[in-house]
């Protein structure tokens, strides 16, 4: 009897200890750069024996399941010294981590967030990120650097123009991209009409381009995302930097608030161009305005190891003036993130999101009239996200959206006795829910789909028109205010999946649909300031692009190298062309003006990359088509678009010549733009009137430019660092067509003679750059 009773103890001495040794437990925590206490995104934590491991998202955080015993836990991230910890999982841990940067390496532009296989190994496709140290390295106009600049610098995004922030992605128009800063959306990101953009370098943390094929937890625009986010300032020490430039200067000054606990940063921005014009002896100059300034804040605070809270907020402004006219526009937006732990596998944030764009027109005629015309767009959004981390091979995001849009599209004032009614004002209320799930099916198969469930809904009041084909008022009905007028319901499904041919290849393929029901009308193809935006209504149909993607991925020499091929073919439905001679502003019945019809787009993408040593940069090439077809234009038939383009040709390059010298080069080639030229022309009462048949059969001359850099770091301590850039814009000074007019030869008015305006040949600039 005592033997039984001791055996059975023994067995179930043995089976507590099984079970025990069987127990699963989290480990999780924070990621951080060892020097600034900035969270690091992408970082990869593993465990040595058991062959595991996750990556830190977004804010920096990690989870990963582990069985009890001992292990290894390896953290690493690029151009970080790695970090090993071995431990003894007997109950869940938090074990955060600070990781320092080499020494060794010869240039900081190694110091990156992505991993060295992370193209290989990601099952999102479709999909571009750039690091700061890449951005401050490429020569750009004016010297001046630019994150929509270099984007353009990628296979499948192509620049909408010389000068131009605009940008276009696998044929999609500049307003199919959602450009989000802190999760704010920039309704307009251009400086100068489009010579800069409103991104200041200093102040962003890091750059995604999501090429139409997202996550679940985006949407509302066709083409692509742009998710742009800014530092969180250094928590340890406080610094000093900035740059003197030709014709900008930049400050930033960043440092904690509490110690390890919370940080700030506050960056600016300004040119002085209008400061060269006051040197001018030309009277027609006086009192010209030329210039933009913006502005950059942003804290955070750990309340606890569970709760931290993120304000962060822009403000930009362009002021341009001559004489009696003047014109300003410019973009305010604001976030309120909480981030908040309910337990080691479940993280949430909670954003409240304001996001503002005004543009303002004024006529100063003396004593005759004083006229003001004040268009805005403003959102008022709530964000809430959930990422469940269940297990090491599978994690749920999930989550809502809600945004309050309030358009006025032109508000007239005028004290010159004009009688000139404002333009109605547009309400829309858009709301998303969404579900996304990343498992892996087996070691070389990954997949992550998920769906999004967009509703969108144009509000009263006031009177709402249908038209006719004709564009005549057929119908109208009057709704009071927030009732609701028409609402769109769409479901958007998403998926992607990575097949793992080895450790050094890969191939991805993927499907999107998205929904799109703000629509930018713009009759240019670089976009204008005065450009209005519309809700979705009875006339207006929400825009929808299937997208298909397959992808080939290689890396060789040891990571050292990564080649992509990817395909694509886009099906697009309810998109949006114009009448001939439509007028687009301050014009209430404006929807009346707009055709509809659908379009395609298919292209194919190669990218081959150089990521490391002392030589490192990329080649890009797209071939593409982007066409349209609406029974209105060219007889039904299908047409290019005008943002459609055949050729796309990116070089970029970087040397280290030493420690203090770097040089940087690139070059650009591309079919020219699809436009419409006139094909004849006839004269009415003495005046040459042109004659247009096919909408955008013609093309605008290839463009290529060189440019060309040069870095000189003058002086770099622990507490001090220094340098200059000079840079040259096109340097072999090729005139590339901005426009082609058309008139009447003098000396023979039968004959026609294009005329061609070109901006810029060789513009030269410098920068001095400090840090203390």
């Amino acid at each position: 009897m005592r033997k039984r009773k001791f055996y059975l103890f023994l067995f179930c001495l043995f089976l507590f200890v099984q079970i025990k040794a069987q127990q699963i437990y989290t480990i999780s925590g924070n990621i951080k750069d060892a020097k600034t206490g900035e969270d690091l995104i992408g970082a990869t934590i593993y465990i040595k024996e058991l062959t595991i491991g996750t990556i830190t998202n977004a804010y920096g955080y990690y989870s990963l399941s582990v069985k009890a015993g001992t292990c290894t836990i390896v953290v690493q991230y690029l151009g970080y010294d790695p970090q090993e910890q071995q431990i003894n999982v007997s109950s869940s841990l938090k074990l955060d981590f600070s990781l320092s940067e080499q020494v060794t390496q010869i240039k900081d532009i190694v110091v990156t967030s992505r991993r060295k296989d992370e193209n290989i190994t990601q099952t999102q496709m479709g999909m571009q990120k750039l690091d700061v140290k890449e951005i401050e390295s490429i020569p750009v106009l004016f010297g001046e650097k630019d994150v929509l600049k270099t984007i353009q610098l990628m296979p499948g995004i192509k620049s909408s123009g010389e000068g131009s922030s605009g940008f276009n992605v696998r044929g999609g128009a500049s307003d199919q991209n959602l450009i989000l800063l802190d999760e704010a959306t920039v309704y307009n990101a251009s400086h100068l009409l489009g010579f800069f953009s409103v991104f200041n370098s200093d102040a962003i943390k890091s750059i995604s381009v999501f090429k139409g094929n997202e996550p679940a937890e985006y949407g509302g625009r066709l083409s692509s995302v742009l998710d742009i986010r800014m530092n969180d300032g250094n928590n340890q020490n406080f610094w000093v930097s900035g740059g003197i430039g030709l014709i900008s200067s930049r400050l930033a000054i960043e440092g904690p608030l509490v110690k390890d606990k919370g940080s700030f940063i506050i960056s600016g921005r300004r040119t002085y161009a209008d400061m060269f014009l006051k040197l001018s002896n030309n009277e027609d100059l006086d009192g010209a305005k030329l210039y933009f300034y913006d502005l950059n804040a942003k804290g955070n605070y750990r309340i606890n190891d569970n709760n931290r809270v993120y304000i962060s907020g822009y403000l930009g402004k362009d002021k341009l003036g001559f004489s009696q006219f003047g014109i300003d526009w410019g973009n305010s937006t604001g976030t309120v993130r909480w981030n908040h732990l309910f337990s080691d596998r479940v993280f949430s944030n909670t954003s409240i999101i304001l996001s503002n764009y005004l543009y303002k027109i004024n006529l100063d005629i003396g004593d005759v009239m004083d006229m003001n015309v004040i268009s805005r767009i403003r959102d008022y959004g709530i964000k809430q996200d959930f990422q469940l981390f269940s297990k090491n091979n599978s994690a749920i995001k999930f989550g809502f959206n809600s945004t309050y849009h309030k358009i006025i599209p032109g508000a007239i004032t005028s004290n010159g006795g004009l009688n000139i009614e404002d333009l109605s004002n547009k309400y829309a209320w858009g709301n998303a829910f969404y579900i996304s799930h990343q498992y892996q099916l087996s070691d070389k198969v990954d997949i992550e789909y998920g769906v999004r469930l967009s509703m969108f809904s144009l509000l009263g009041g006031g009177n709402f028109y249908t038209y006719d084909n004709e564009g005549n008022i057929q119908d109208t009905a009057t709704y009071s205010t927030n009732e609701f007028v028409k609402t769109y319901v769409n479901l958007e499904p998403r998926i992607s999946v990575n097949f793992l041919l080895s450790e050094k290849s890969s191939v991805k393929a993927s499907y999107a649909r998205n929904t799109q029901n703000l629509h930018l009308l713009s009759n240019s193809t670089s976009g204008n300031p005065t450009d209005l935006w519309i809700p979705s209504s009875n006339n207006v149909k929400p825009e929808i692009a299937d997208q298909a993607s397959l992808g080939y991925y290689h890396n060789f020499r040891k990571n050292q190298y990564e080649l992509s091929i990817e395909t694509y073919y886009k099906k697009l439905q309810n998109q949006i062309d114009y009448k001939d001679g439509a007028q687009l502003n301050f014009n209430d019945n404006v929807e009346s003006e707009i055709l509809f019809g659908d379009g395609r787009a298919y292209g194919f993408e190669v990218y081959l990359k150089k990521k490391y040593g002392r030589f490192n940069g990329w080649i890009s090439y797209t071939l593409s088509r982007t066409e349209r077809k609406l029974d209105e234009i060219n007889n039904g038939n299908w047409y290019p678009a005008k943002q459609d383009r055949t050729h796309d040709i990116s070089i970029v390059g970087m040397y280290d010549l030493n420690k203090r010298w770097s040089l940087s080069a690139s070059w650009v080639y591309y079919t020219g733009n699809a436009v419409t030229f006139p094909s004849g022309k006839y004269e009415i009462d003495g005046k040459t009137m042109y004659l247009y048949t096919k909408r955008n059969a013609g093309r605008m001359p290839a463009y290529h430019r060189l440019d060309l850099g040069v870095t000189w770091i003058r002086k770099k301590t622990d507490k001090f660092e220094s340098s200059w850039s000079f840079s040259i814009y096109n340097a072999y000074g090729h005139q590339n067509a901005y426009t082609i007019s058309f008139r009447d030869n003098e000396d023979n008015p039968t004959k026609t003679e294009a005329v061609q305006t070109s901006l810029f040949r060789f513009i030269p600039s410098f920068t001095y750059n400090f840090k203390f």
